[in-house]
């Protein structure tokens, strides 16, 4: 610990059985978790801690105000067993994410004073992926993970964080050597909108909205995303999430211009080594600079890898589930007060 900071764990109130709705294979949830803050604080630090590691994909950590904290209280007691389901979010608004965890993750520590305001009575929100894919959707025995929160309070000179969110759409076709009903596009957006929602199609479709102009997307292994913050920011630490089919990730500042910077590249990505990456220096965006992502995937692992290869063959879009795929940059920054 360092000067003025203090742990505090929490963990899930008691163990959890997940189990996969709509067929699917894997189930999103939600659990509120109470740190009992009488003063206000920074998250300077967290540490997910995961129990049934057989089972737990990754997991998110969400911060709620007071006034979310009692729609998240409502929302767990009309839902039956422990927490809710939360495919996409938080499930309640205004959840500002705080922390993550994927497999080759652990606490990253700024050597800047900086962290995540956290008012008094604030709450966390634990989202937690359960990937069934070894048992095929059904229970897959219980968890009870938790998370280790590194607080500062009293603190009013350290710099409030935020994460930043850059997603690129997925347009994987199925190999020449593969066949099936789910390689057609269509098809393979109708079953994802079937196991996580109609909100998993929108989606899908606001990703070819938003990168593609609106434009029929082209199917192919790469795939980018240019967004053009209208806020200028520091960029503190960054950080690349894929599945089990990604290949490679990077995120740009600038590309293609003369004062282009890479803020990450992972070219040989490694599904077990997510790890947050601290900047040397931090980096400044400017409002209306461009930020990308990347990423390239590969089909051709469906077959090789155990997880997958006994799962039909799919055109691949951005999906919730292990056998879906995602295209996430992560900006750990701060934003002009």
């Amino acid at each position: 610990l360092r000067p003025g900071e203090r742990f505090v764990t929490l963990t899930l109130p008691q163990p959890y059985r997940p189990a996969a709705p709509s067929g699917g294979t894997d189930e999103y949830r939600c659990f509120l978790l109470d740190p009992r803050l009488t003063a206000p604080a920074f998250l300077t630090g967290s540490q997910f801690l995961p129990q049934n590691t057989a089972i737990v994909h990754h997991a998110i950590v969400f911060r709620v105000g007071p006034q979310e904290a009692k729609a998240a209280r409502s929302l767990d007691a009309s839902t039956p067993g422990e927490g809710w389901t939360c495919f996409g979010d938080a499930g309640v608004e205004n959840g500002a994410w705080v922390g993550h965890w994927a497999p080759g993750a652990n606490e990253t520590l700024l050597r800047q004073k900086a962290g995540y305001a956290m008012p008094a009575g604030s709450r966390m929100i634990l989202q937690i992926h359960y990937n069934l894919l070894a048992t095929d959707g059904r229970p897959g025995g219980t968890d009870r993970s938790g998370i280790r929160l590194r607080l500062a309070e009293g603190a009013d000179d350290l710099i409030p964080l935020e994460t930043g969110r850059l997603v690129a759409p997925i347009e994987l076709p199925c190999t020449p050597q593969e066949s099936g009903p789910l390689c057609d596009r269509a098809a393979a957006v109708r079953d994802v909108a079937h196991r996580f929602g109609e909100q998993a199609r929108g989606m899908v479709d606001g990703l070819t909205q938003m990168c593609g102009k609106g434009a029929p997307p082209v199917p192919g292994p790469t795939q980018h995303c240019d967004v053009r913050p209208e806020r200028g920011g520091t960029v503190y630490a960054v950080a690349g999430h894929m599945h089990l089919l990604g290949r490679s990730i990077r995120i740009e500042l600038d590309p293609g211009t003369p004062k282009a910077r890479t803020l990450l590249d992972i070219p040989s990505y490694d599904f077990d080594d997510q790890a947050i990456h601290p900047l040397a220096t931090p980096v400044a965006v400017k409002p209306g600079d461009t930020l990308r992502v990347t990423c390239t995937y590969d089909a051709g692992l469906r077959r090789l890898l155990p997880a997958l290869r006994g799962l039909p063959p799919r055109y691949v879009v951005w999906g919730e589930g292990t056998s879906d795929e995602m295209c996430l940059g992560l900006l750990v920054w701060s934003l002009p007060r």
